[in-house]
């Protein structure tokens, strides 16, 4: 029975800590409360300190699942296509239309950047983690990978990839959108 319980807390924390994930990408760090999250969890407030120890505590776990959600789906992404061509497939899928458009589900880094000055260390932590995978990613598909320099490369990819996402989100005219995702792509993988 005791194996049972801990299968149906478990079960219950990961709905909260997707909910949350779901909501810091939508609303915000500070644009979404306790009681919020737990309602999309299908919870009551209540329930919240059976599962956290503070709402920070909380908030590392969805922006560690949010940003793994990012890593997971570029890997899955690059493992689809041929090796030759998985960095230009994440490239493409990261600066998709679609994704531009999916906030909720989408890169927890584009969506939550400029709040993670503001955030708790143990949140900031968490992010952080998240964003090196995805830069070590992006550099082991890189063709430069193992030559100096190849580090810097991913850096300024991951940099510019995010920072057209962010913009291109940040626009309400889709013809500048559509601009500056097609912009940041030719630049990122021109074309000899």
């Amino acid at each position: 029975m005791t194996k049972a319980i801990t299968k149906s807390k478990e079960a219950t924390h990961n709905r909260i800590v997707d909910a949350a994930a779901r909501a810091i990408r939508r609303s915000g760090y500070n644009g979404t409360g306790v009681a919020d999250i737990m309602r999309d969890a299908g919870l009551t407030h209540g329930g919240f300190y059976a599962h956290f120890a503070s709402r920070d505590a909380m908030l590392a776990e969805a922006a560690d699942r949010a940003g793994s959600e990012a890593v997971v789906l570029m890997e899955r992404v690059a493992a689809t296509a041929p090796p030759q061509q998985a960095l230009q497939a994440m490239m493409q899928a990261y600066l998709s239309e679609e994704h531009v458009k999916s906030i909720e589900t989408g890169c927890a880094t584009a969506a939550l950047g400029s709040e993670m000055p503001r955030q708790a260390p143990e949140v900031r932590r968490a992010a952080t983690r998240r964003i090196k995978e995805m830069i070590d990613l992006i550099a082991r598909h890189s063709p430069d990978w193992g030559q100096p320099g190849a580090h810097e490369h991913a850096l300024v990819a991951v940099s510019t990839m995010v920072g057209a996402l962010v913009l291109a989100r940040a626009v309400d005219d889709a013809r500048l959108s559509n601009a500056l995702r097609n912009s940041a792509l030719d630049h990122l993988t021109p074309t000899d």
